[in-house]
């Protein structure tokens, strides 16, 4: 089954009412408008990440965004797994990303999905700095 980029964007209220974890406490996420410049970044050597958002949906989800640039050859981490689900949305450069022992290369307005407790990682494989953003869903990491 594939999806567009439009089709997943539409179905994903319903991907978040379906991960309703039942919220106790109010970490509910506001709305906000942050120019790009002002989202807190954080370097790790040639690499740097955004923070975008970090809380709860009115569902009781728990929803992340970060954006990441990430240098040739780089991997922001070893592959890894988690209870947590991801999507990656590519803005710039290339990402060599494998889910569990599958590995594609994808290029900008591409997007990749990471189903909860799979294996993955992620790697730089083009000439210029890769941009990048991860939407993590469900359980916090």
């Amino acid at each position: 089954m594939e999806f567009s980029r439009r089709g997943l964007c539409q179905k994903m209220p319903l991907l978040f009412g379906s991960l309703a974890l039942g919220a106790t406490d109010d970490h509910s996420l506001s709305s906000f408008i942050t120019p790009y410049d002002q989202l807190p970044a954080h370097s790790n050597g040639p690499n740097t990440a955004r923070s975008i958002l970090n809380g709860m949906t009115h569902a009781g989800c728990h929803l992340e965004v970060h954006e990441t640039t990430l240098a040739p050859g780089e991997m922001p981490h070893p592959p890894h797994h988690h209870e947590h689900e991801e999507m990656f949305l590519i803005m710039r450069g290339q990402l060599e990303i494998t889910i569990a022992g599958k590995t594609n290369t994808i290029g900008p307005g591409s997007a990749a999905y990471v189903h909860s407790g799979e294996l993955h990682g992620v790697k730089n494989t083009g000439p210029k700095a890769a941009q990048y953003f991860v939407v993590a869903l469900g359980k916090e990491a």
